[in-house]
């Protein structure tokens, strides 16, 4: 039984989550931590993870939301940060991809949920696109620990992440033909990895261009257990406990 460690379990992507949600089951897949971007996804969380028990939840303002946010908002995930089966804060982070105009800007937000963060002593969930110096730099102001989403980097850069007391999280993209992410993976011990979909995005091979679903752990995990070689089982066990140490869950 497998856990996808990030994902976007929302209404504007998903028209039946029940549906999802058993198609997941029956891939072997029995939780979800499920984050939130911007405050009306936030709210969406905190409803989702009140309606399946097997639902936790991240709450944050992601990078590429910088212009949009209000103070409000940041209050909002104070004030919420501590409700039932939110485990973290996130998606957030520093995102170069498509502008550095607004740099600054993205620190600012991102120190202001780190300092939460740290203050709460809650994990938080990372989001770095082209912006690794930056990341590296801000999140050592902070005493805080968590998940890399999305790790697509080299092996060194892995290495100070987790020196730094996160995980990486691995999706789809490790199936991907043109990348190299598989070469570092093998190189990462399975007590700093953790599985994710990042749901409805980067969908695994063979079915780029679908749109994707937690269901597709079970494909993102049979290939890392033959990267890995070895047994699914051992890979769900070993990934599990990752989540359960960081979250402190059962």
């Amino acid at each position: 039984m497998f856990t996808d460690s990030h994902c976007h379990l929302y209404s504007e992507y998903y028209n039946d989550l029940d549906s999802i949600i058993k198609l997941s089951n029956l891939n072997n897949v029995f939780r979800f931590i499920n984050n939130g971007c911007d405050n009306a996804t936030n709210k969406e969380v905190l409803e989702l993870v009140k309606k399946y028990e097997f639902m936790y939840g991240a709450i944050g303002i992601h990078p590429e939301n910088v212009k949009d946010y209000k103070v409000s908002d940041i209050n909002f995930i104070k004030e919420n940060i501590k409700e039932d089966r939110i485990i973290a804060i996130g998606e957030i982070g520093l995102d170069y991809h498509y502008t550095k105009e607004n740099k600054n800007e993205q620190i600012k937000l991102f120190e202001t949920q780190l300092e939460i963060a740290e203050e709460e002593n809650i994990p938080v969930i990372i989001h770095s696109r082209d912006a690794t110096l930056d990341t590296i730099n801000t999140l050592k102001k902070y005493h805080v620990k968590g998940i890399i989403h999305s790790f697509s980097g080299s092996r060194e850069t892995a290495e100070e992440y987790i020196k730094m007391g996160f995980l990486i999280g691995v999706n789809g993209v490790v199936t991907f033909k043109n990348t190299k992410l598989k070469e570092v993976i093998q190189d990462i011990p399975l007590d700093y990895i953790i599985l994710e979909t990042d749901s409805p995005y980067l969908t695994p091979e063979p079915y780029r261009g679908k749109q994707n679903n937690p269901s597709h752990i079970f494909d993102i995990a049979k290939y890392i257990a033959g990267l890995k070689n070895v047994s699914l089982e051992h890979l769900a066990d070993i990934t599990n406990a990752n989540i359960n140490k960081l979250f402190n869950l059962k």
